[in-house]
């Protein structure tokens, strides 16, 4: 998935270094390079409302480029009249979309598989100007759409619960299990496509409903996912409403929030607003599913295989310039192996190739936006200030756009407060240990729990890491980095990441409601 090329890539010319937005006389969508925008439906000026019908009453907002901060293109967001009607519209949708076979459901979201292949390399494209991900990563990110959309075709025949045995003479008991009825989806920046995917065609194929709030600085991606979905709606001569679409600020996803017709309610975004979802959520007695941060470990101990070690903490570390929910934030190396370990690291640091998201050369891009950058300056001093050195980077780049150096801090105790603050940055703070007991403890004393990863070759350790004193994270691996994650299986996390799951395993029946 990761090593797909864009041959057009080059197409993708170089964008005008040098103009701030202020200074830019048309938006980048208006200029003949960024023609392939128009493939996928976006214009100048975007509808972000999908109900069945597009439309749009509330502000315009203006998303940028974060490799240079100049204007891509602007949606008109939802008002929450606009809000109102599309949860009406998509409640009598959901009537139509209960009733179809779930296989035949499953064959609508094979289509919807279908059509993002063809544009997967369009998309991608997008994902790389708006967001900022390297181009592979933006591919990589619809691939996982696709991929998902696969695996809930398959699972479109098999949900269901058991027949049970009953203690009373001529009688069965039937676990049935139904859809919720209308899910709501709020997706964050960092993962615009991926998310929803992972959220919408599982949801879809249990006989959901969905409406769907992205992030607003990524809204172009989410009309352009959109329009997707709708063409195979209308192509079946189904409601557009199945998939409704709401972009909008906080005013909107606190209207979800509280909405008593909102059956479930999936949020993916920052521990602080997550606890607000769902104690909004909770106080109507509601279903909520929280993808919240994490402040991943890579623990490595003195028999680790460092061949192995050095890519996988710089992938951990500075994949998506630090800015995915699994990237690895702490690193805890055994004393015997500290040094040696921080000067490899370090050289391969040196090696990463910075540059515009989709040169097919780069590997590491830019922050995606400048309060990002504050925050990442913010907590290199903070770093500073509580006795960590800096071995490389904590700087900004002298460029065009929201670029950072890649950082690596040494020398923090391991309960410094900066440490136990989760950054969206690509900041490493790199740790020593002596003793697997207190490392294992020191991996879980952080308020979140979503991954987490050792590098050993003893059997023993591998199971204790995996056992109930080790780990307690959603995702726990040996040998391979924190981030990454199969669809297959289920994602999320435990305590302050919000213990929800999406994706594989049984993940689909937090989109159903079980009657026995």
């Amino acid at each position: 998935m990761l090593g797909i090329r864009y041959a057009a890539a080059a197409a993708l010319l170089p964008l005008r270094a040098g103009f701030p937005a202020a200074a830019m006389s048309t938006l980048l969508i208006s200029q003949p390079r960024y023609a392939w925008l128009r493939e996928l439906g976006l214009q100048e000026e975007n509808p972000g409302v999908y109900n069945g019908r597009w439309g749009g009453s509330g502000q315009v907002v203006t998303t940028y480029c974060p490799a240079n901060n100049e204007p891509i293109a602007s949606v008109r967001q939802a008002s929450l009249e606009d809000y109102e009607d599309t949860v009406k519209k998509a409640k009598e949708a959901w009537k139509i979309w209960a009733d179809i076979p779930a296989p035949k459901r499953g064959e609508i979201v094979r289509q919807i598989g279908d059509a993002l292949r063809q544009k997967i390399k369009v998309l991608g494209s997008l994902v790389s100007l708006e967001m900022g991900k390297i181009f592979v990563e933006g591919v990589g990110e619809v691939q996982e759409y696709v991929d998902v959309c696969d695996y809930a075709v398959g699972l479109s025949r098999m949900i269901g619960g058991p027949i049970l045995p009953s203690e009373r003479p001529g009688h069965a008991l039937i676990e049935q299990w139904n859809p919720v009825g209308l899910v709501g989806i709020i997706t964050a920046f960092n993962f615009p496509v991926a998310v929803y995917g992972w959220n919408s065609a599982i949801a879809m194929i249990c006989g959901n409903a969905c409406l769907w709030k992205g992030a607003p600085t990524t809204s172009l991606i989410s009309v352009a996912v959109t329009k997707i979905i709708a063409k195979v709606l209308e192509d079946n001569k189904l409601p557009g409403a199945i998939c409704s679409l709401v972009c909008g600020e906080a005013d909107i996803g606190t209207a979800m929030a509280k909405d008593e017709r909102m059956d479930l309610l999936s949020f993916t975004g920052s521990t602080k607003v997550g606890k607000q979802v769902a104690l909004m959520v909770q106080e109507r007695f509601g279903r909520s599913l929280l993808e919240l941060g994490g402040n991943n470990a890579i623990i490595v101990f003195e028999d680790a295989d460092l061949n192995l070690v050095i890519p996988s903490a710089l992938f951990a570390a500075v994949g998506t310039a630090g800015q995915r929910c699994t990237t690895a934030r702490r690193l805890f190396l055994h004393e015997s192996i500290h040094d040696e370990v921080v000067a490899k690291l370090a050289k391969a640091y040196a090696q990463v190739r910075i540059g515009d998201p989709w040169d097919s050369d780069t590997l590491y891009g830019p922050l995606h936006t400048r309060e990002a950058v504050k925050m990442f300056l913010d907590a290199v001093e903070q770093a500073q200030q509580q006795g960590g050195s800096v071995v490389c980077g904590g700087k900004v780049i002298d460029r065009p756009g929201n670029y950072v150096e890649p950082t690596i801090v040494t020398g923090l105790p391991h309960n410094a407060p900066i440490v136990h603050t989760e950054t969206f940055a690509p900041i490493l703070y790199v740790l020593k240990f002596k003793e697997e007991e207190e490392v294992f403890a020191w991996n879980n004393e952080v308020k979140q729990g979503l991954s987490s990863s050792i590098f050993t070759k003893d059997l023993g350790r591998i199971f204790r890491w995996l056992g109930p004193k080790g780990s307690d994270c959603g995702i726990v691996n040996v040998n391979i980095p924190t981030s990454g994650a199969e669809i297959g299986g289920a994602f999320g996390g435990e305590k302050h990441t919000g213990g929800g799951r999406e994706s594989g395993s049984d993940s689909w029946k937090l989109y159903m409601r079980r009657s026995t």
